[in-house]
């Protein structure tokens, strides 16, 4: 079986992170080459949290930012040291829970059979986005920014803005991660340097959850920012 390297961003994540660890199926667990916990400057438990979970998990490592970098340092990383692990695939997890360590299972294996180098989680696949507790201005907002990103891109997808993301090794080695933002809008700037790449980007269906963890996302300024993302695709800056 392929092994796969796990980076976990964690801000102020005391309360979830342990249920992030527990929830990867006790199955997956011997193709798990390394797990890596971005403490990205959280002043809460994070840390504590995250080394008592080392010593849970033996293939755990605790990687703190000594401040607050954003979620694109925190991503950039995460897939740095996973990279130097060799595994053949690595995958982001969020520490609030909101993405779905469960689909592990049926998504590397997905990867690995059909030669997919960008996997992305999509809350609208399966029409679970609602039921699953996304504000409607958020699914609306959503659809637009999607419709507009098929053109840009090229390709079919239902959402691009799920941080659930999974990478072969191939897109980790080729992509230039060090270049891309420092914000959420990290993910979009993966796919648009992935297709400028000819790399392969597909999604599986993924149930939403929205729980009451804190967003330290503002929709305006990503929405602007995803924008940005597009222009620079269409001149040619990602290639």
């Amino acid at each position: 079986m392929p092994k796969t390297a796990i980076f976990i961003p964690a801000y102020q994540a005391e309360q979830t992170l342990a249920s992030v660890f527990e929830r990867i199926p006790e199955g997956f667990w011997p193709d798990v080459a390394q797990v890596f916990v971005i403490n990205d400057g959280s002043t809460d438990g994070t840390d504590r949290v995250g080394r008592e979970l080392a010593e849970r998990y033996p293939r755990t490592t605790i990687a703190t930012q000594p401040d607050n970098r954003g979620y694109g340092a925190a991503v950039r990383r995460g897939l740095r040291l996973c990279g130097e692990t060799g595994a053949d695939f690595v995958v982001c997890l969020h520490a609030d829970g909101q993405y779905p360590p469960e689909k592990l299972p049926e998504f590397v294996p997905y990867m690995a059979e059909r030669g997919i180098d960008v996997l992305q989680g999509s809350r609208h696949k399966s029409g679970t986005a609602r039921e699953g507790g996304m504000p409607f201005y958020k699914v609306v907002a959503g659809h637009v920014l999607t419709w507009l990103e098929n053109k840009t891109f090229g390709l079919q997808m239902t959402d691009y803005h799920s941080g659930f993301m999974l990478y072969s090794r191939k897109a980790v080695e080729s992509i230039p991660f060090e270049d891309l933002s420092y914000y959420f809008d990290f993910d979009l700037e993966v796919i648009a340097s992935a297709r400028a790449r000819g790399l392969v980007v597909d999604e599986l269906g993924i149930p939403t959850l929205y729980g009451d963890e804190e967003s330290h996302l503002n929709p305006i300024w990503y929405g602007l920012r995803c924008l940005r993302v597009m222009a620079r695709y269409r001149l040619g800056r990602y290639a």
